[in-house]
């Protein structure tokens, strides 16, 4: 027997904050056992490059002015963007608060296994690029929460079908 009903139709809910919050800390964990298994495997924990801290500050960067740029067009000036565009930009805003909370947390981690031998200069070096890489990870869950925020469509105060332009 063929089931005839209209295919069901899903929906988008808002990224929620405890599952950012979860994804985190797991993530933490992680970063926390990547220096004993490397140092196991290699011999030395991996380097924090301030290449990658300025990567993670140019791309929080980027998701700010998509989320501005966004919040202007749709909430400020009311008008349409393309479906297509639309949803682009909250897979963009999606992947970055999800990418941006597993990044923070692992480089958070990471850093906390070195917070102990901070009058040496390596671990110091280590601690505080990891830290700064946090931030700008932090940076990027804000930025990709900010435009999720603002791929929502507002309410039609008038509840009248005049099409906006």
């Amino acid at each position: 027997m063929v089931d005839l009903k209209e295919p069901n139709r899903g929906s988008v809910t808002p990224t929620r904050i405890a599952a950012l919050v979860v994804v985190f800390l797991l993530a933490g964990g992680l970063g926390y056992a990547i220096v004993p298994l490397s140092v196991a495997l290699n011999g030395s924990a991996p380097q924090v490059q301030w290449s990658s801290v300025g990567a993670l500050f140019v791309i929080a960067i980027v998701v700010f002015i998509l989320a501005n740029s966004t919040h202007r067009t749709v909430h400020r000036e009311r008008r349409y963007i393309d479906a297509r565009r639309a949803v682009r930009l909250l897979l963009l805003a999606k992947a970055s608060a999800w990418t941006g909370a597993i990044l923070a947390g692992g480089y958070l981690g990471f850093g906390l296994q070195f917070i102990d031998e901070l009058n040496i200069p390596v671990p110091q070096q280590r601690v505080i690029r990891s830290v700064c890489a946090a931030i700008a990870a932090t940076l990027i869950v804000v930025a990709g929460l900010l435009l999720e925020r603002a791929c929502r469509v507002p309410e039609d105060k008038n509840n009248d079908k005049k099409p906006r332009r």
